[in-house]
């Protein structure tokens, strides 16, 4: 019993150790680079998303009704993208984020652990993410062109116009009348 419960361990931990064996027509250094870029893009979504809940449950004021749905709805539409992301890099041969620190150590968004922010600031502040991670995107997408992976392309152009929507409903909320 012993002698087979050995032989299950280390076929286990050579399964473990194996290297990713995703069949594409992408050359190792297209996976490599692709892989790189679509993983900073999650960790930048996945940090996006969690800042726009923290505004949404922080949200206050006389327009809090209507921010705190658009945070919401902003969220939803942010981690909705995480998926297709992820499954994207693996379809390619290369590892996705696998924790909350991989995350915080691949992320370029900035948190805002700040007790209180103005209703107004936290917009403003969603609306220069949101414009970041569009140009991040494009940036992503031209690593994408130079390999010829067309696939990933095309879902960077979605996600760019959504990041755009996101923009300038946040860039609306926060003009002042005058």
């Amino acid at each position: 019993m012993k002698k087979n419960n050995s032989k299950k361990t280390l076929e286990l931990v050579r399964r473990r150790n194996a290297p990713l064996a995703t069949r594409t027509d992408l050359t190792p250094a297209a996976t490599k680079d692709i892989a790189g870029a679509m993983n900073a893009i999650l960790a930048d979504v996945f940090a996006l998303y969690l800042k726009t809940k923290n505004f949404h449950w922080h949200m206050s004021g006389p327009h809090f009704r209507d921010y705190h749905l658009l945070l919401d709805e902003q969220a939803d539409q942010l981690f909705a993208m995480t998926d297709p992301v992820a499954e994207r890099v693996r379809k390619i041969g290369g590892p996705t984020l696998k924790s909350i620190g991989h995350i915080s150590r691949t992320q370029r968004v900035v948190d805002n652990n700040a007790d209180y922010v103005e209703p107004l600031d936290m917009l403003a502040e969603l609306a220069d993410d949101n414009q970041t991670l569009a140009a991040r995107l494009r940036e992503t997408h031209n690593v994408c062109d130079e390999h010829r992976d067309v696939a990933t392309a095309s879902l960077i152009e979605v996600w760019i116009d959504e990041t755009e929507r996101r923009t300038w409903f946040l860039f609306e909320a926060t003009r002042r009348r005058n």
